[in-house]
């Protein structure tokens, strides 16, 4: 249950709640492009686009206007991305988004979807200051350790000029075992039901996010959304 790999934020390392397919540059193309299908499916179904919107209407409540552009740090398979452009779309609203990846396989793979797609890690965006209107860190959270998350809010922080959103999975014991039930039922990949499995492990508590943004220095709110997601919205400080 998760969008982009560690390697596309910051230097690989052993996470103490185990390693994902995604976790690996080296990984079989075929079977990471098996896996990034899985994890659209779990977006749709099992609430990382719910999430996301939720994110995204709350932004736009607060921030006046009808073009932003949009930047997905860890696009996955961009399904996400297009899931915003059509919500946009629907309200009159146009949302013009660019994708940030290391990976090549994953990167690959989000441009066959139609996104643009740099080459770049999330803890030193290759962007300036105040570049983008909206940053969009979807599942990707969870794959960092402390203090490459904090590195990664603060560059979101840097370039976003309008606001940023975060969404992750809440730490949950009952959403492992729901997650290992509805994944067999739409027939996930092995490793995908493993992964999703650690994914959910990883997870934070509202209170852990909530202190990681302070950490980071941003002034974020965390709230908590069905399917045991998380979402924390905040504005940029002035640069």
């Amino acid at each position: 249950m998760t969008s982009a790999p560690t390697s596309t934020l910051s230097p690989s390392a052993a996470h103490p709640s185990g390693t994902e397919l995604l976790d690996d540059p080296q990984a079989d193309p075929d079977l990471v492009r098996i896996n990034l299908g899985d994890l659209a499916r779990a977006n749709r179904w099992f609430g990382g686009w719910a999430a996301v919107k939720h994110g995204l209407t709350r932004v736009l409540r607060q921030v006046p206007g009808s073009c932003f552009s949009l930047l997905d740090v860890g696009p996955g398979a961009a399904d996400l991305s297009a899931a915003a452009v059509n919500w946009g779309t629907q309200r009159g609203i146009t949302i013009l988004p660019v994708g940030i990846e290391q990976n090549r396989t994953v990167a690959r793979y989000a441009r066959a979807r139609g996104l643009r797609v740099a080459r770049g890690r999330g803890g030193a965006l290759p962007l300036a200051d105040d570049s983008v209107d909206l940053v969009m860190v979807s599942q990707v959270a969870h794959h960092l350790e402390r203090l490459g998350l904090i590195e990664l809010f603060r560059e979101c922080d840097r370039v976003a000029r309008r606001a940023v959103i975060v969404a992750d999975l809440r730490r949950s014991g009952f959403a492992r075992a729901a997650f290992a039930v509805g994944g067999r039922l739409l027939r996930f990949h092995p490793v995908t039901l493993a992964d999703g499995e650690t994914s959910i492990r990883r997870g934070y508590t509202p209170a852990e996010l909530d202190e990681l943004l302070h950490a980071a220095g941003v002034d974020g709110m965390v709230t908590g959304r069905p399917f045991y997601r998380l979402v924390a919205v905040w504005r940029p400080r002035p640069t």
